[in-house]
């Protein structure tokens, strides 16, 4: 096996193009406010549907990337693999950890960014991440990051927001009030199949997509709002960032998106966020 590539010195940014090294510093501390864990568990459903598709079998070494809390890594313990959990935010790794040991289950867990994983080429059968791995801004890096580190004839497996469905309306929404980093491609474009197959330099064959539905459930559309903003570091920080009247604004925005896609009625709330569930066959050299 070979050294990581996140050994070798990053080349220097081309002039006026973004500073991944700063934008990634800032996303840390987005990610670390709030507590995502309080969101992220009730995506369980998640991790277990994208775990049937890549088939995970026990022994397999699985590597789940921007694990946040652990919803995919607990998928695949659950089936016996060897799963090594990773994210760049200790706190939520922590989180990951707990629900394991309630659960009995061996897990290790590694402290990792998603485009500088720390271990060597071809250590995993398989690589998974739930709406994770999607949010790294340099999009090139994190997907050979991936394929580096999944042996030959093994799998990559993502969740990842469409830009259709509410998560993806939801960051242009976002970007809106505050604007992101300029030159950032949206996280959203891994939930396309045309952008995944250019990423990750695969044909058609070897890529399986299916779009799915994940239904957020609440009490309205304030308690959404509340619980996201509380909790949910995009929004979080995006509130703390505006002026009052700009917070204002932005949870009627946000309050208009979700009683446009509400499907339960005035006295709940029901609204089904899209995703695209997909599993890329690394081919053998």
């Amino acid at each position: 096996m070979s050294t990581p590539t996140s050994s070798t010195p990053a080349a220097a940014a081309p002039a006026g193009a973004p500073d991944m090294a700063a934008i990634r510093q800032r996303q840390q501390a987005t990610w670390a406010s709030g507590d995502f864990a309080i969101i992220g568990v009730t995506l369980q459903i998640v991790g277990e549907s994208l775990a049937e598709a890549a088939d995970i079998r026990a022994r397999e070494e699985v590597i789940d990337i921007a694990a946040g809390n652990g919803n995919a890594t607990l998928a695949a313990a659950r089936r016996f693999a060897r799963v090594t959990s990773t994210d760049y935010v200790p706190a939520l790794l922590q989180r990951g950890r707990e629900r394991a040991d309630a659960e009995g289950l061996q897990v290790s867990f590694r402290v990792a960014d998603a485009d500088a994983l720390p271990f060597p080429d071809a250590s995993f059968d398989v690589a998974v991440s739930t709406f994770g791995v999607m949010f790294a801004p340099d999009h090139p890096r994190a997907a050979q990051e991936m394929l580096r580190v999944v042996r030959d004839g093994g799998r990559i497996a993502m969740a990842n927001w469409t830009p259709e469905g509410l998560v993806g309306q939801l960051f242009k929404l976002i970007g809106k009030h505050v604007p992101p980093p300029a030159g950032l491609k949206s996280p959203a474009l891994w939930g396309t199949t045309g952008y995944l197959q250019e990423l990750f330099g695969v044909a058609p064959g070897q890529l399986q997509a299916q779009r799915k539905l994940f239904n957020f459930r609440y009490a309205s559309a304030q308690h959404w709002i509340q619980v996201f903003r509380d909790y949910y570091g995009p929004v979080h920080k995006a509130f703390a960032a505006l002026s009052p009247e700009g917070a204002r604004a932005l949870e009627q925005d946000l309050t208009s998106l979700l009683d446009s896609l509400n499907m339960a009625g005035p006295n709940s709330l029901v609204v089904p966020a899209e995703y695209l569930e997909v599993v890329i066959a690394k081919r053998r050299n």
